[in-house]
């Protein structure tokens, strides 16, 4: 009886045996943040621009190119159609370069455009605070060198634009004054999103090149602004500051007077926060409307 009492003792705990297993926790490598931009997407808006300047161009191309087959087989008569092919084929590129070049190169110097275009505005207390919330979200967004400006506008808007190798942010004086101060956070925080999503280029190039409204909007990228919302709402972790401001832009009338109901805003418009100031009436099937896209960050 002793040997059996024994026995029984030495048996494993039946609890010990159903307990849960350990399983080691395996990380999936292919996993992306997305809400943190990657190489893949920044490159994918690099070669928009690209398409874009080849689309542009094509008809050059493929008259050069059918140029150039014409004399390479007209050497039969000639040899020196060859060289006369060669030369047409270097024409079209340097055609083609040159057109790049142009359009990088105006894009690039928007800044100073855009100033000149403006009366400065806004007090010194307000300039303090926009630079107070420039500096702290620069080094969030990897953006350096930028540059603080107030405009004289009555309409609510604010945009990042290149100026050389460097950066200038316009807001304006009417959005300094009625906004709080975390919705001005989320209104800088989508602008400089922009720069690190790689779309700030697009944009910058959709306003100094000629065509109609949808070319430029194709250019710059539909639906992007969205996109650039949820990056900077991501960021600074509050997205009802960024909705709200939105919100606000829904709400306004821009007077007739304002730069936002020119002309030469339809030209810029898609360097702006709100790309469609001047729209009347929301538009809830366009991703760039403002009332859209505070929806959207309020169901987060």
């Amino acid at each position: 009886m002793a040997t059996q009492q024994r026995s029984r003792s030495r048996r494993p705990s039946s609890s010990r045996q159903r307990g849960p297993r350990h399983v080691e926790a395996v990380l999936d490598p292919t996993w992306q943040n997305p809400y943190a931009p990657s190489a893949d997407e920044r490159e994918t808006h690099q070669q928009a621009l690209r398409r874009f300047g080849l689309k542009r161009k094509r008809f050059e191309m493929v008259g050069g190119a059918v140029l150039v087959l014409a004399l390479i087989f007209g050497t039969i008569a000639s040899p020196w159609l060859a060289l006369v092919g060669v030369l047409v084929a270097l024409g079209v590129f340097l055609d083609v370069r040159r057109f790049f070049t142009t359009i990088e190169h105006r894009g690039s110097t928007l800044g100073s455009l855009v100033e000149a275009t403006f009366e400065p505005g806004g007090s010194t207390k307000d300039r303090q605070r926009l630079i107070t919330v420039i500096d702290r979200l620069t080094a969030t967004f990897g953006v350096d060198s930028v540059s603080a400006f107030i405009i004289d506008d009555a309409g609510y808007n604010a945009a990042l634009v290149p100026n050389g190798a460097n950066f200038a942010f316009f807001v304006t004086n009417a959005l300094m004054r009625d906004f709080e101060l975390i919705e001005l956070e989320g209104v800088v925080a989508h602008c400089l999103a922009r720069q690190r999503l790689g779309i700030l280029d697009r944009e910058s190039y959709s306003a100094v090149v000629n065509g109609s409204l949808e070319q430029r909007r194709d250019l710059a990228g539909p639906g992007l602004t969205y996109r650039a919302d949820e990056v900077a709402a991501a960021a600074i972790r509050y997205p009802l500051g960024l909705a709200g401001a939105l919100r606000r832009c829904a709400r306004q009338v821009v007077p007739a007077s304002s730069f936002f109901a020119s002309s030469k805003y339809s030209q810029w418009r898609f360097l702006w926060f709100d790309v469609w100031s001047d729209r009347t009436t929301a538009d809830l099937g366009d991703l760039d409307d403002v009332e859209l896209r505070a929806l959207a960050l309020e169901e987060w």
